[in-house]
């Protein structure tokens, strides 16, 4: 009768061991800080981050060939700032023609 009153408690004993150890397991993989939910979030944020920074870099690369380019050109300065921004020199005077499609 005792080695099998032993063998119930020895049982009993792995199967709480291996119940807590499962739980601390499930606590840490969902419930934790740090958990994988948590992680595969931060994760993905990381790479979307990533991305808009190498956009942000090829915007300013364009940006900076394009600055390069007008203080090197005057004539392409002049354009812009007659048809963008309609400047004028002090004596021209400006007829904007509007077309009717």
């Amino acid at each position: 009768m005792k080695p099998s009153l032993f063998h119930s408690m020895r049982w009993k004993r792995s199967w709480t061991l291996i119940l807590l150890i499962s739980f601390i397991g499930i606590w840490f993989l969902f419930f934790d800080t740090y958990s994988l939910l948590t992680r595969f979030s931060l994760e993905m944020q990381k790479r979307d981050l990533i991305e808009r920074t190498i956009e942000y870099q090829e915007k300013t690369a364009e940006l900076n060939e394009k600055i390069e380019e007008l203080q090197n050109n005057p004539e392409l300065l002049e354009k812009i700032a007659r048809e963008e921004y309609g400047m004028r020199k002090p004596d021209e005077t400006v007829y904007i023609i509007q077309r009717e499609d």
